[in-house]
């Protein structure tokens, strides 16, 4: 299945979005999308699981999930008690480009949380009520549709990133995922994933590793992640791609070896296919000038 990827472009000025106070069900949820906006989830009530750069999280009330940008993600529900919860999406411009005279790195947390692997956060109720006022805030911005309320909601979105700063960095090294919620090869299998893009990842051989047939292999990479193995390894690969052409001056032909495309029309036609143009265009539109 093709990943989906939102394409926030021009819904908001000061590119921000909010998915406000929304009841999560199986059937609603979007398959895995990824984008490279960075992301929080604060759940209200209800239970389910997270899954997000190899590790699945469980979700309960007050708990934070970070996403950062070019991330694979993806929430699912629980049938009986869904998840309430509301997603604020933005471009890290809109933090980084800000006028104030002391700098502030607003997206710390994010930065640790990928460093870490660490993706969830729970808050107390203090802090809780504290971030559901944010997040109330903003939305009421965007209800009001005022002429300044662009404004207002950076405004008001640099204020609850710095609040998750403040509650939720302090808990980086102490919280555990929860990978018991899948088998060991499955866990095993993403991280090999992970730490071996450069090289072949064929189907038939990730299942004799894990000691399982291809068959079963691909039937409960599909059932726990919504996707299938082989559009999984390509976007983990572009997603490398692209970090690699923002944070190197790598050519363009030493990025696409190291993720492991085996030649450049094919690496040219996924980057265009998962990203909507050349990899020269993404890293001339996205690098900081």
């Amino acid at each position: 299945m093709k990943p989906i990827r939102k394409n926030f472009g021009n819904e908001l000025p000061f590119s921000l979005l909010l998915h406000y106070k929304e009841t999560k069900s199986p059937q609603r949820e979007l398959p895995d999308h990824q984008y490279h906006w960075y992301e929080f989830v604060y759940v209200y009530r209800g239970k389910g699981t997270f899954f997000i750069d190899q590790t699945f999280y469980e979700m309960r009330q007050g708990d934070i999930i970070v996403v950062p940008g070019n991330t694979v993600h993806r929430g699912f529900p629980d049938k009986e008690d869904p998840v309430m919860s509301s997603a604020v999406f933005f471009s890290p411009y809109l933090v980084n480009n800000n006028t104030f005279s002391e700098t502030y790195a607003y997206l710390k947390l994010f930065d640790a949380a990928k460093k870490n692997k660490q993706y969830k956060f729970t808050l107390s109720p203090e802090h809780a009520q504290l971030v559901e006022g944010d997040i109330d805030a903003i939305h009421e911005e965007w209800e009001q549709r005022r002429p300044d309320g662009g404004h207002a909601m950076a405004l008001l979105l640099h204020l609850a990133l710095l609040h998750l700063n403040r509650y939720c960095l302090p808990q980086a090294a102490e919280l555990g995922a929860t990978n018991e919620l899948v088998p060991d090869w499955f866990r095993e299998a993403l991280a090999f994933i992970n730490d071996h893009l450069d090289q072949p990842l064929e189907l038939s051989a990730l299942a004799k590793r894990a000691a399982i047939s291809p068959a079963h292999f691909s039937r409960v990479f599909k059932q726990r992640l919504g996707m299938n193995a082989t559009d999984y390894i390509s976007t983990k690969r572009i997603f490398s791609a692209k970090d690699g052409l923002l944070q190197s001056n790598d050519k363009i032909e030493q990025i696409a070896m190291s993720c492991g495309f085996e030649s450049m029309p094919h690496f040219y036609r996924t980057f265009k296919k998962y990203t909507g143009m050349t990899p020269a265009a993404y890293r001339k539109g996205n690098r900081p000038h």
